[in-house]
């Protein structure tokens, strides 16, 4: 097993970064910094200016303003060195459809003029699941099969930064479930920026999130830390009662801003820095109605989401 580049991952910083196309503005001065072998959640809604900003990061293109640093080293779109450390793979994901697999991975190894190059396109497709594929030529694979190809060309040089544009793209949720095991396992060896549109994959994989809207930066830091943020979210009750119980004596109880249905029972919305569990539990007792369920709402990483980005409008 030859050494790997990658034991440590490498720091990766986001500078003020500024991208106009013509006069409209992609990127507004967005800064993040992610550590060495941390696997960081990449959202935004579409043309927030995500695949923008990892193709900078990539060094495929210039920012108009800002810089994007890797182990204290500058990445511009000549830079071939600091290349050899990102392993990119983008939305779209351009293959050549009329090679086959491993004629494809050859080739890309061939770029990267890597020793014993049959051996590390044979771990990539080991490592991948495109044993049953290798013979077949691109044009001919599922969309999910071709996402697989791309993975398996970004991770083919073992670079120590890993660029991820909706890597789950067109999977079934077999693949799903294989590729989102792959991307944990290599979390803490790479440094990887995973983007996506199902907010549940996030939440799943990432402990940190990075969020932009509109170009702009709105949030960055631990999932968990964005969660109890008072200013994004409300402590949400559900409770469920043996018997019919009128809204309005709901909307009577302390801590109570919001009373909604919800399946059998009711969601309670408290205010703010309040825990309205207590009140529910004495007002049930004291109207002699047992008190079927009562539980505490987390609120999603879609909630906080729609909050954050509705805001930038």
């Amino acid at each position: 097993m030859r050494d790997r580049l990658y034991i440590c991952g490498m720091s990766l910083e986001v500078r003020e970064v500024t991208r106009y196309y013509g006069a409209q503005k992609a990127l507004d001065r967005v800064s993040f910094a992610l550590k060495k072998g941390e696997l960081t959640g990449f959202l935004g809604p579409n043309g927030a200016g995500k695949s923008t900003l990892m193709k900078i990061i990539a060094g495929y293109l210039p920012a108009s303003s800002g810089e994007v640093v890797i182990d204290g080293e500058k990445v511009t779109p000549d830079g071939i060195s600091l290349k050899r450390q990102i392993g990119y793979l983008p939305e779209n994901n351009p293959l050549y459809t009329d090679l086959y697999v491993a004629e494809y991975l050859e080739i890309a190894a061939g770029f990267y003029q890597l020793p014993r190059k049959g051996e590390r396109i044979r771990e990539m497709i080991s490592l991948t699941g495109l044993e049953g594929e290798k013979q077949k030529k691109i044009g001919a694979l599922s969309k999910g099969y071709r996402q697989r190809v791309g993975l398996a060309q970004a991770l083919l040089h073992d670079p120590p930064v890993l660029l991820l544009d909706e890597p789950t793209s067109g999977l079934d949720p077999n693949q799903l479930g294989e590729i989102r095991s792959l991307i944990t396992r290599l979390a803490g060896e790479k440094t990887v920026l995973l983007s996506s549109h199902i907010l549940q994959e996030i939440e799943a994989m990432c402990p940190r999130v990075v969020i932009i809207s509109q170009g702009r930066l709105v949030a960055d830091g631990p999932l968990a830390g964005l969660r109890e943020a008072s200013q994004y979210t409300s402590q949400k009750v559900y409770a469920e009662f043996e018997r019919p119980v009128p809204k309005e004596n709901l909307l009577k109880i302390k801590g109570v801003s919001q009373v909604a249905p919800e399946g059998n029972g009711w969601l309670f919305t408290a205010l703010p820095g309040k825990d309205p569990r207590p009140e529910i539990f004495r007002f049930a007792v004291a109207a002699d109605i047992p008190l079927l369920a009562l539980t505490e709402r987390h609120e999603n990483l879609e909630h906080i989401f729609q909050q954050l980005t509705r805001d930038t409008r």
